[in-house]
């Protein structure tokens, strides 16, 4: 069943200036709460200059509809620690959040913070830590808890969360693990945009940018003019891809060229360190088709790399209504 509308998350490119970041999130972020968007998304890292917890809040106080997506590594808190933040933020602005439960950060970050855990291990952590989060916000009573990674004894969070504020969870890894926790956990899975675009949508929600204009060739032009290649940005990724274990940034960097293809997906934006993901590039008609197709085979959540201008903003919102998803 073809859903009524399709939620969508942006998120900013990749923004490598301090002075630039809390303005561009939040040119975003209104932006979005003015347009229908579900809310933005917030990443999380040792290399992230405003903690997304901090910035959620910043980005509640400022709009009236947004529900942001903050990114949440059990490395850096505790269960308890995520469950009563949710909890607050009901409580102060009487609205949802989603929580974007990732086990990934650079091999050098998790060594510094003196995290052993292997791949597989993170991913199990990552499990627990969603099933402590739900039980603490959903429970009258007292929780305890006795998994691999984390044990509890009767944990309490005052007050519980009306049913309607509950957080809604995603996982966005690709590897085996991140596939069965997702699983496990009902959380929704998250997929790269493929590169055949038709035959490879195994998951309910999609993680990518959009460059449109009215017409196709106008947006091949913008895009490349836009998203310049360049040989040192290259060599930053992959200095970057030698401190990751990432499967998923793996399965984009193995093998790949920054060639626009003829149906509009271009990785050129991520192999030149501009982007965390795929573009798909081409008329709002073509975007606007192709989204509606999506939706149709199972597609209900979309994390869109935007970049933070408005103009560039209006054009992704006509691709977004022309699916009539939107």
């Amino acid at each position: 069943m073809t859903p009524a509308r399709l939620r969508v998350f942006p998120a900013i490119s990749r923004n490598r200036d301090p002075k630039k970041y809390v303005g561009e999130l939040m040119r975003v972020a209104e932006f979005a709460d003015r347009n229908g968007f579900e809310g933005i998304l917030l990443f999380e890292g040792n290399d992230v200059f405003v903690e997304p917890w901090a910035m959620a809040q910043h980005i509640l106080a400022a709009t009236t509809q947004s529900s942001p997506l903050i990114a949440v590594n059990p490395v850096y808190m505790h269960p308890f620690t995520a469950a009563k933040f949710v909890s607050s933020f009901a409580q102060l602005y009487g609205r949802k959040v989603y929580l974007n439960m990732i086990t990934g950060t650079a091999i050098s970050d998790l060594q510094g913070l003196g995290d052993t855990h292997s791949h597989a291990d993170r991913y199990v952590r990552l499990g627990e830590f969603v099933a402590i989060v739900r039980q603490l916000l959903s429970s009258p009573r007292p929780v305890s808890f006795n998994g691999r990674l984390y044990t509890a004894a009767n944990l309490q969070l005052r007050p519980s969360l009306p049913a309607e504020l509950m957080p809604e969870f995603l996982i966005a890894g690709q590897s085996e693990a991140a596939q069965r926790i997702a699983k496990e956990t009902g959380c929704i899975k998250m997929q790269m945009l493929p590169p055949d675009l038709d035959r490879g949508l195994k998951a309910p929600g999609m993680n990518f940018g959009i460059f449109a204009r009215e017409s196709r060739d106008e947006a091949r032009a913008a895009a490349q003019k836009r998203f310049r290649d360049s040989s040192d940005d290259r060599e930053l990724l992959a200095l970057t891809m030698e401190n990751t274990d990432s499967v998923w940034k793996r399965h984009l960097y193995d093998g790949q060229t920054g060639e626009l293809h003829d149906n509009g997906y271009w990785l050129l934006p991520f192999l030149t360190f501009q982007a965390d993901c795929p573009y798909l590039v081409g008329s709002y008609a073509e975007i606007g088709a192709k989204l509606k197709d999506f939706a149709a085979k199972g597609l209900t959540t979309i994390m869109l790399d935007m970049v933070a201008d408005e103009t560039e903003m209006q054009h992704v919102c006509k691709a977004l209504r022309a699916s009539g998803m939107f």
